[in-house]
């Protein structure tokens, strides 16, 4: 592929429900444009763009991927990204990358969730975006109440740029409305029609209004329009590109993807409208703190961002970054700003999928790919050390579905660890950790699709086979009560014996445990006192209703005796272990479980049930208030163990249209019945452990 100067290139994030097209549409257009000599199908598992394993036996994308296309002597970086909700991380690198979105549409099943969100979200990061109208082909598709929706949800920004032409009620053809001119297909051939009278009317309607978002962007545009003189194509489009990044229209292009009707005028809309990289007013996706802006500019000192990694053990790590400025050749000193460290590149190229297109040179605005980079990661900054920058990195979802895993082979653990480490690093939206009370390997994702891949992965890429198990809650314990108790620890076995005395209470404390002493007379030496505390301290790890961590509990050391000869700081060690056994068991021991604080966000129409679901898991309603965007904000509390599997029921109930983020607020006592099945499942652990 040849290289591109920054205006000649653009770069826009595919985005829209899962299903709509998205990797439909660059399979046509890789063929319209003669770098396929077949169209690849979802279906079949041959196209470009879905290349991953996963993705082929899925059938849906599950990452992003680069889809570069020529079309008039221009560069389209296109960035499929997947539909599928968990998959949300990769669409926000996407976005990050792209100086507009390209959002598309199923016209069967009109505005569904991913549609929203992506609208949504678009808006509220600034992105210019268009909309195209896919599957126009299909019957009984109205354009017109398409078009009716779109404006009664997002308002008249969006406006239709083509309107669609049908034969006894068959979708041929579109009129181009800001060039007034119609075109009908036959096959992948486009001829030139005239706009049908009773159409005309329509038409001037639709181009008035766009020529009013066009004038409202300049003075002298205004002026033109109220003298009722016509703009020319270059102020149409310099108009109509400002009016974009302003935020105030959002084209709509109606077409068939599948009957390869309205993509070149899709194209041509792109190549007019879509600002380039360097084009003034451009919005900027990465962020940094310096206050001079980072130019985007061939000329300037090279800076570039990692955004997305792929990972496969064969081909080795593809890290697939975007110039800010300058340019990027394999000559470079790969200096990483994030890390402070120097880099080396293993191979320079642009990608199309998964195939590899030779480059000399990548420059700013454009996106290209280093193989076997050595520490560099996605979110990294690379520039010239004489002219640093960091970009920040990009803000990933939080994870709110964890799963439990253990290796399936014996001795797999290490492996499985460092293969998941290596899948983290091509997907940072899922976390991996130890937890370091429960000891056990979790995933922590989007939602079940996101987590399965992960294992998938593990086992089809890196031949490791995990299952999951019960996740364990990291319970504590304490007492309600007091006690008084003994502890003797003598031992006579030949020889120096062993003889510990000592007299604790023990009672609830508000810190998490506090140890006094209130010995008179020597009735233990003060040099054996450390050994008491410390030997309850160990005890605190471990406790007698369950096994779990003791907290809130005050000892207080009062009386004892020793031996002059026997006694030693390990007989007093014993001694506190014996005395802490009997003194919990004696002051109403309690499980307590962690209670989590809980924000849920959901549609007005969906509060009722979700506030419902939580008094289900035992949880409480703190309070509920509206969104700004609308909708509702539920704020919550319930027991972590009746919340693992929430976000996908939430998902169910709303239809995908609720979220939800949760962090932990205190413990509380366990209810009885369910402290006992608890009680119960810690024996069996307990049990299994020790038979191995």
């Amino acid at each position: 592929m040849k290289g591109y100067t920054t205006n000649k290139i653009r770069n826009l994030a595919l985005v829209g429900h899962s299903g709509c097209g998205k990797t439909s549409l660059t399979e046509a257009l890789l063929y319209k444009t003669g770098v396929t000599n077949r169209l690849g199908r979802v279906e079949d598992g041959n196209t470009v763009s879905d290349f991953d394993k996963e993705e082929m036996a899925r059938g849906v994308s599950i990452g992003l991927s680069i889809i570069p296309v020529e079309w008039h002597d221009t560069k389209v970086n296109f960035i499929d990204t997947p539909g599928y909700f968990d998959f949300s991380g990769e669409v926000y690198s996407g976005l990050r990358a792209s100086e507009a979105a390209l959002v598309v549409v199923d016209a069967t099943a009109g505005i569904e969730v991913g549609t929203e969100k992506v609208l949504s979200y678009t808006e509220s990061i600034d992105l210019p975006r268009i909309i195209f109208a896919n599957k126009m082909d299909k019957e009984n598709i109205a354009f017109d109440l398409l078009v009716d929706n779109l404006q009664n949800k997002y308002g008249k920004k969006i406006i239709p740029f083509t309107l669609t032409i049908e034969d006894d009620g068959v979708f041929k053809g579109i009129i181009d409305v800001v060039n007034k001119k119609a075109y009908k297909y036959d096959g992948s051939k486009a001829t030139e029609a005239p706009i049908p009278e009773n159409r005309m009317e329509e038409v001037n309607s639709i181009y008035n209004q766009i020529a009013e978002v066009v004038a409202e962007t300049d003075d002298q545009l205004m002026e033109k329009y109220f003298s009722g003189e016509n703009f020319n194509h270059e102020e149409f489009m310099k108009g109509i590109t400002k009016a974009l990044l302003d935020g105030k229209v959002v084209p709509l292009i109606a077409g068939s993807v599948i009957k390869d009707i309205g993509i070149d005028v899709l194209m041509d809309i792109i190549l007019d409208y879509m600002p380039a990289p360097d084009y003034e007013g451009a919005k900027y996706g990465f962020r940094h703190d310096l206050p001079e802006f980072r130019k985007v500019d061939a000329n300037e000192p090279y800076c570039a961002v990692i955004f997305k990694t792929i990972v496969d053990p064969f081909v080795g790590k593809i890290s697939i970054f975007k110039v800010i400025s300058g340019k990027v050749r394999k000559d470079i000193e790969l200096y990483n700003s994030t890390k402070d460290k120097v880099d080396k590149i293993g191979g320079l190229f642009y990608l199309r999928g998964k195939n590899q297109l030779e480059a000399n040179e990548v420059v700013a605005g454009d996106i290209g790919a280093f193989s076997k980079l050595t520490f560099s990661q996605t979110g990294d900054t690379l520039c010239d050390r004489k002219n640093p920058i960091v970009f920040k990195p990009i803000k990933y979802p939080v994870p709110n579905l964890y799963i439990a895993i253990e290796a399936v082979k014996k001795g797999d653990d290490e492996k499985i660890t460092a293969s998941l480490q290596k899948l983290q690093e091509a997907d940072p939206s899922f976390v991996v950790e130890r937890h370091p009370e429960t000891k056990q390997l979790r995933i922590g994702g989007q939602g079940d699709v996101q987590v399965q891949v992960v294992l998938d992965k593990l086992k089809n890429t890196f031949g490791l086979e995990a299952k999951t198990v019960p996740l364990r809650i990291a319970y504590r314990e304490t007492i309600k009560g007091k006690s008084d108790v003994q502890g003797k620890h003598k031992k006579q076995s030949g020889g120096a014996g062993q003889y510990g005395d000592v007299f604790i209470r023990f009672e609830h404390s508000d810190k998490d445990f506090e140890f006094t002493e209130e010995i008179f007379g020597g009735s233990v030496p003060r040099n054996y006192i450390p050994a008491v505390e410390k030997g309850l301290r160990e005890c605190l790890e471990k406790g007698i209703v369950a096994g779990y961590p003791v907290v809130n509990v005050k000892a207080t050391l009062y009386d004892g005796s020793y031996h002059t000869v026997d006694s030693n700081e390990m007989a007093f060690k014993m001694a506190a272990h014996l005395a802490f056994r009997k003194g919990i068991e004696a002051a109403n021991p309690i499980l307590l479980e962690p209670i989590m604080r809980i924000e849920i966000q959901v549609p007005d129409d969906y509060a009722g049930d979700i506030m419902g679901e939580i008094n289900k898991r035992r949880g409480r309603i703190l309070g509920m208030e509206p969104l700004d965007q609308g909708g509702q904000q539920i704020i919550a509390e319930a027991p972590h163990g009746e919340m693992f599997d929430f976000a996908v029921e939430l998902r169910s109930m709303t239809q995908a249209r609720g979220n939800f983020n949760m962090e932990f607020s205190r413990y509380e006592e366990v209810p009885p019945h369910i402290a006992a099945k608890i009680i119960e499942e810690a024996k069996k652990l307990e049990a299994a452990k020790s038979q191995h």
